[in-house]
């Protein structure tokens, strides 16, 4: 026994084994041993993550330990299921693992003793890509941990003079868990994001990054998201969405990856409905790595605001397939949602007819109060309205109501906020807006609102940037020509007249033919007189003159500038 410092305490043993190495090295001598080096450093950043510690590693085998047993056995399921994800190579490794609980005696950092000598045993009994472990752990994983055990019963280990009850790990995470029933709410499980750079210190990263999104999404209130500790039980292992789905009980997974490569790293992020493996919705985001923490953030950010309207819209278009009288009060707000979005005549009617049952079937559901009086207004803004004042009213009380049954709902202060701007009360609408962000950070229609505010408040410049951020998250918004629109008339009155025609093209290509007049009057400023009049003629102008009330500017100068532009392009200059 080694002299010096010396105590004894219990802990967890983790034994591992290449298996086959001796053929191997002789077969291929370079690439096996690079391959066990990859891995080990795979799996020391494991037992890292896991509160434990490298002892010694022996040749082919490594030797670990862990304060706990039930650590020690989810680091080694993370390390056997990456190792059984990995993509067909030259050199693939496999290890058996033994774990074993016990008193040990600790002299120098190294660790003697019975733990020790089972664990070292055990991992012969495992088949290779397994893990044996011992009665004591089985019983101090169990209820903390969901990995299904094989009892293997008795076991004489060589060397070992009693016998040892041992138990397989079953890493075949399906067979220990039932199916479970979709919840009424659009439901979601993040997936823990792969670490793909082959550096095992970026697992950090993607750990991190898969936490903050679960936490963000959290902040949607008509989301069921399944909790990090139930998503991270599938680290490691092949991705199969569909049982996920089965397993979680959700309908959407969101899935992805992270890759460092040098300063730069590149996140992939892909939504996907698990009732058929479809993809949703998917994007990939290339930065810097300057400073991890803000690169966290804003891939957070980016992420989480384009999952929530990518799954909204799924689920209107899978709600629209179902008879009337079979839909849940949620689903006839989701399928209000879906034909506002479309917001043609019929749909303005039917969105109306869909969130009136929502709030009959369910009062207290905020959302379909929320939908009411985004159609009300919505209705004034397009045209449909037979009342326009008795709507805006009625959207206002609407969106009040929603706030009384849901304070925390990031929707209702976005709904209060556009009642009170089509009201010209500026300031209450800018406090809804700014309130709409702050219970949801990530609320890409919350930012849409406030630039539009800010816009009309009179200050263009102000609204530029959260524009920009609401078309940046929701890149593929039904009603995108709404926020290009936005934009142009920003830019419109901020004299930058290329900037705003460009956008306001943009805005007709996306069917928002209200951009006519910011293109018209932007060309008209420029003194393209000839090109102003063929986008905004003088029978177009007539026809936008009933929603002019609509321009709800704070200053009366902006007003007369936008009117004033709108007359150049449709008539010209009258000198």
């Amino acid at each position: 026994m080694p002299e010096g410092r010396k105590e004894r305490r219990l802990t967890a043993i983790l034994a591992a084994d290449v298996v086959d190495y001796s053929r191997m090295i002789v077969a291929d001598e370079t690439g096996t041993l690079a391959a066990l080096q990859a891995n080990i450093a795979r799996l020391t950043s494991k037992v890292q993550k896991h509160g434990g510690r490298i002892i010694k590693t022996m040749g082919d085998g490594v030797l670990a330990e862990f304060a706990s047993a039930a650590e020690a056995l989810q680091c080694a399921v993370e390390f056997q299921r990456a190792l059984a994800a990995r993509k067909p190579g030259a050199q693939r490794l496999s290890f058996r693992i033994g774990i074993n609980a016990g008193d040990a005696l600790i002299a120098n950092g190294d660790v003697f003793g019975d733990v020790v000598n089972v664990a070292a045993r055990l991992q012969a009994l495992a088949p290779p890509g397994g893990i044996c472990v011992t009665a004591r752990v089985h019983e101090d994983a169990m209820g903390r941990t969901a990995i299904a055990f094989e009892d293997m019963g008795d076991q004489r280990l060589k060397n070992i003079d009693r016998p040892v009850r041992v138990f397989r790990a079953r890493l075949d995470a399906s067979a220990a868990r039932p199916t479970l029933a979709l919840p009424d709410k659009p439901s979601i499980a993040v997936l823990p994001f792969e670490n793909m750079s082959g550096d095992p210190a970026q697992e950090y990263l993607a750990d991190g990054l898969t936490e903050d999104i679960i936490s963000a999404l959290s902040h949607w209130r008509w989301f069921f998201v399944i909790a990090r500790n139930s998503s991270f039980i599938y680290k490691g292992a092949p991705a199969d969405v569909t049982r996920v789905g089965r397993e979680l009980g959700v309908r959407y997974v969101l899935e992805g990856s992270v890759r460092r490569s040098g300063d730069k790293v590149r996140v992939v992020a892909q939504l996907i409905d698990a009732a058929d493996a479809t993809h949703v919705w998917a994007e990939t985001f290339d930065r810097d790595l300057s400073d991890l923490f803000a690169l966290q953030d804003a891939i957070t950010q980016h992420v989480v605001a384009a999952v929530e309207p990518a799954m909204m819209r799924s689920e209107g278009q899978r709600v629209g397939h179902k008879s009337i009288r079979d839909l849940t009060a949620f689903e006839c707000a989701q399928r209000g949602m879906w034909h506002l979005n479309r917001m043609e005549q019929q749909d303005y009617d039917a969105a109306l007819a869909r969130f009136r049952e929502c709030i009959s079937r369910d009062p207290e559901m905020a959302l379909g109060h929320v939908g009411f009086s985004r159609t009300l207004y919505a209705g004034l803004v397009y045209g449909f309205s037979p009342d326009p004042t008795g709507d805006l009213k009625q959207a206002h009380q609407s969106a009040r109501d929603a706030i009384a049954l849901d304070p925390q709902d990031a929707h209702a202060y976005y709904a209060l906020a556009g009642a009170l701007l089509y009201q010209s009360r500026h300031a209450e609408a800018l406090d809804a807006a700014e309130r709409s962000i702050a219970l949801n950070p990530n609320f890409a229609f919350g930012y849409f609102r406030l630039g539009q505010i800010l816009l009309y408040g009179g200050r263009p410049a102000e609204a530029l940037a959260p524009i920009e951020r609401s078309m940046r998250h929701n890149p593929y918004d039904p009603r995108l020509g709404s926020t290009l629109l936005m934009l142009a008339i920003a830019e419109y009155h901020l004299g930058e007249y290329e900037a705003s025609i460009a956008h306001a093209r943009a805005a007709l290509r996306h069917d928002e033919w209200r951009a006519a007049a910011a293109l018209g009057a932007s060309l008209a400023r420029l003194g393209r007189f000839e090109e102003a009049r063929e986008a905004l003629p003088p029978e177009t102008l007539m026809q936008m003159a009933s929603g002019m009330r609509l321009l709800t500017y704070a200053n009366p100068a902006d007003l007369a500038y936008a009117v004033e532009g709108m007359r150049l392009a449709a008539y010209g200059p009258t000198d």
